[in-house]
């Protein structure tokens, strides 16, 4: 994972932003046929079709759209000088993006902080805000340190320095909510909803900042945007037929009995006593058992087993009271 991540982090000084974010489709598509493998699970030929059938077609579909960012995508692209990121940083089109960027982030944190608006789209929109702010960093810093290696130094440019903390605290923030999200849903929906905002909120911002799309055909355009949906729909289709993860539930489901109510009824519950040890199945009554059940104790009668000398092993007798005799009646 970090060899790949140094490799990912390399190629934004070589291509386009617009062309290298839509590629992590290809990591979805080695993921879901390496899983296949290495599950190794016994399918009868049918029961194979039947459960991997969307992950075969989710694959071809990823696969083409893939092909046409690779042929459609922009090819033009500027050296990661000092000079050329101050430009880019203080034009007025991303200064209005970053404006409207900032407001709808602080909306849409206002909403999920304040008024419990918890909903998947909510969350990882912010994460995709975050990071594509991140994107635009992470090909600026990584720009600027493959010209400083081969020669051309631009570590002593202090927009180098901001945008090496902003790539910092923008990929900080964005791991925290990515882990606020993988704790109340699906990592299968995480993966298909988090890969399309993000994608699209990226391309966007690298279409702004670095001006990806300047001179390109409205053909090459549609194209590219074309690949983006394919790509986006077979993402989909392979995370839609993930197992999703049965949830352990410490307590017996006695649904399947007749005549006993289950935990979700309004009467008599069923669930673990956790005051004093585990058991499940407990019953929670009202009713007085210590009535019922009091045992009455006799004095100790002493047995002759033929010798006075012998003495009897004392014992206790314990009956039912009337109130069971009448129970039991």
């Amino acid at each position: 994972m970090l060899l790949g991540e140094l490799g990912v982090f390399a190629s934004y000084a070589f291509a386009p932003l617009s062309l290298i974010v839509p590629l992590s489709a290809v990591s979805v598509i080695a993921s879901s046929i390496i899983g296949i493998i290495f599950i190794k699970e016994k399918w009868k030929p049918k029961d194979f079709l039947r459960r991997y059938i969307l992950s075969f077609v989710g694959c071809g579909l990823a696969i083409v759209g893939t092909y046409l960012l690779v042929t459609f995508a922009p090819n033009s692209h500027e050296k990661m000088t000092g000079e050329n990121i101050t430009r880019h940083l203080v034009s007025w089109p991303f200064l209005l993006y970053m404006l409207v960027g900032i407001v709808l982030f602080c909306s849409l944190l206002y909403f999920y902080k304040e008024r419990n608006a918890n909903n998947v789209v909510v969350i990882l929109l912010l994460v995709a805000l975050l990071g594509s702010m991140t994107v635009v960093t992470v090909k600026a810093v990584a720009g600027m340190l493959i010209l400083s290696i081969q020669g051309n130094l631009q570590l002593d440019y202090p927009i180098f320095y901001v945008m090496f903390v902003c790539m910092v605290a923008t990929a900080i923030y964005q791991a925290a909510f990515l882990g606020q999200a993988s704790q109340m849903y699906d990592s299968s929906l995480i993966a298909s909803v988090g890969y399309i905002l993000s994608t699209t909120v990226a391309i966007t911002a690298g279409a702004i900042f670095y001006l990806d799309f300047l001179g390109e055909d409205v053909l090459h355009v549609c194209m590219f945007a074309l690949g983006c949906l394919i790509a986006f729909l077979g993402v989909f289709l392979i995370t839609r037929n993930r197992k999703k993860a049965i949830p352990f539930e410490p307590y017996i489901s006695m649904d399947a009995m007749p005549g006993m109510q289950n935990m979700h009824d309004k009467g008599m519950t069923v669930q673990p006593d956790l005051k004093a040890s585990f058991s499940y199945g407990a019953l929670e009554n009202n009713d007085n058992i210590s009535e019922i059940y009091a045992p009455a104790t006799l004095p100790v009668m002493q047995e002759e087993h033929g010798s006075r000398s012998a003495s009897g092993v004392p014992y206790r007798v314990l009956e039912h009271t009337k109130k069971e005799a009448r129970l039991e009646g």
